[in-house]
């Protein structure tokens, strides 16, 4: 048996190769027979479920014109704000079915769920979506009521006697 003096020695004894490089995934667009790309959303406890493929820019939430659902031309900005950041206004049409919340979590629901349909149906702008933080799920929602308190946080008015 050869005696181990070094690391080289070590290296060649046991037959070590030279380290692999971890190679990041090569991502590919995920898109149905229609040619559409789908993913869910969500935001407080509303949930969207959406549906992007190429067209005009034409939005649909629950059957509904984007302006007629939402009438607030803020929750329309933010609904607009992934094609945007892309470059992509007016080149896809929006099918979004949304339940659960209100109008301003719905909104954000539907922003994630474009934002992951997006990045499906086009791997490269990946970057720019995750870099303007519309791939994470906004995690906050209200904060449940405790026993003993008036809310979540709020305490009973205090009385000496």
């Amino acid at each position: 048996m050869s005696e181990i003096k070094s690391l080289d020695d070590l290296k060649s004894a046991v037959g070590a190769a030279a380290p692999v490089q971890a190679q990041a995934p090569v991502r590919v667009a995920v898109r149905d027979k229609l040619g559409r790309a789908y993913a869910t959303g969500k935001r407080k406890n509303a949930v969207a479920r959406v549906w992007i493929k190429p067209g005009t820019g034409k939005v649909t939430v629950n059957g509904k014109t984007m302006a007629e659902y939402f009438a607030r031309p803020v929750l329309q900005m933010i609904l607009r704000q992934p094609f945007t950041i892309a470059g992509r206004e007016d080149q896809f049409d929006v099918m979004a079915t949304v339940a659960g919340g209100g109008l301003s979590g719905q909104a954000g629901a539907v922003k994630h769920g474009v934002s992951k349909a997006l990045q499906l149906y086009e791997p490269a702008l990946r970057g720019a979506l995750k870099a303007a933080g519309f791939l994470t799920r906004d995690s906050r929602v209200v904060e449940r009521k405790k026993y003993g308190k008036a809310k979540a946080r709020k305490s009973f008015q205090f009385s000496k006697r």
